[in-house]
């Protein structure tokens, strides 16, 4: 699986875009990711469930009624819409899909190249 990741900023707001190509049979979840400098990698929303046709959808508490993740389905693509950004959501944003190669073993992850977010006041 091949993460590409893209963003577009409008107004205020920024949308991130991550497009899985390659194999992506057996793909069961994909999510956004943002890691701040000297600080832990920290999930922020992500889709569970593709295998059976996608459908739950969870978010950290510091992006929710702000950050809005969708999926167009067939894109193999998931949109991160950020709106009322402000300096703490300052960080890397890494794009991440789990993909099961085989039943009964865990999860392959795999990502992005990491996109730059950066909120100034």
């Amino acid at each position: 699986v091949h993460l590409v990741e893209s963003g577009v900023q409008a107004g205020g707001s920024l949308r991130l875009s991550c497009a899985a190509s390659g194999t992506t049979d057996g793909l069961t979840a994909m999510a956004w990711y943002r890691q701040a400098p000297g600080k832990q990698r920290e999930l922020v929303a992500e889709i569970t469930g593709l295998e059976i046709g996608g459908g739950r959808t969870t978010y950290a508490d510091f992006v929710k009624g702000r950050f809005w993740l969708f999926r167009r389905e067939v894109a193999n693509t998931v949109d991160l819409t950020m709106h009322s950004l402000s300096p703490e959501d300052t960080a890397m944003y890494l794009c991440n899909a789990k993909q099961v190669d085989e039943v009964g073993l865990p999860p392959q992850n795999y990502w992005g190249q990491g996109t730059q977010v950066t909120v100034q006041v």
